[in-house]
């Protein structure tokens, strides 16, 4: 039933690059801002930077290690498109709920990602070719 969707929202838009220093300057130029946040995800071998403008995010990501997904995949497509981020209410239901309905989660459990979130992926041969991630925002102290 399309009632149960829990996706709330497109909650970024993730960019495989080569150079996260020089996408930076570049994204910088393109949008008119700066990005806000940079980090490292060391788990899935990748530093990623975020760039807000309105309600939409891009995330930039370069991959720290030669087997990082990240990696694999700018040698196998170069720079673009990585994944599309949706943001969902309970990411562990919508995890269970996409399962019932024939995709396949590439993550059993959720794992913690960058931007505070805890994300899952979805195959890409069970979604028209395209990498979907799932985020939770991860609730804070003052929540």
């Amino acid at each position: 039933m399309l009632d149960k969707m829990s996706m709330k929202k497109i909650e970024h838009i993730g960019i495989a690059v080569k150079d996260l220093k020089a996408s930076n300057i570049l994204f910088e130029k393109l949008l008119g801002r700066q990005s806000y946040k940079e980090e490292e995800v060391k788990s899935e071998g990748v530093k990623t930077s975020f760039f807000k403008t309105g309600p939409n995010k891009i995330e930039l990501l370069e991959a720290t290690s030669v087997d990082s997904p990240i990696a694999k995949f700018l040698e196998k497509k170069g720079e673009g498109v990585h994944h599309i981020a949706f943001a969902v209410d309970d990411i562990v239901a919508e995890i269970a709920r996409l399962k019932e309905e024939g995709f396949i989660v590439l993550n059993e459990k959720p794992k913690k990602g960058a931007d505070n979130k805890l994300v899952a992926f979805l195959h890409p041969k069970t979604t028209n070719g395209v990498l979907f991630e799932l985020c939770q925002e991860i609730p804070t102290a003052e929540d």
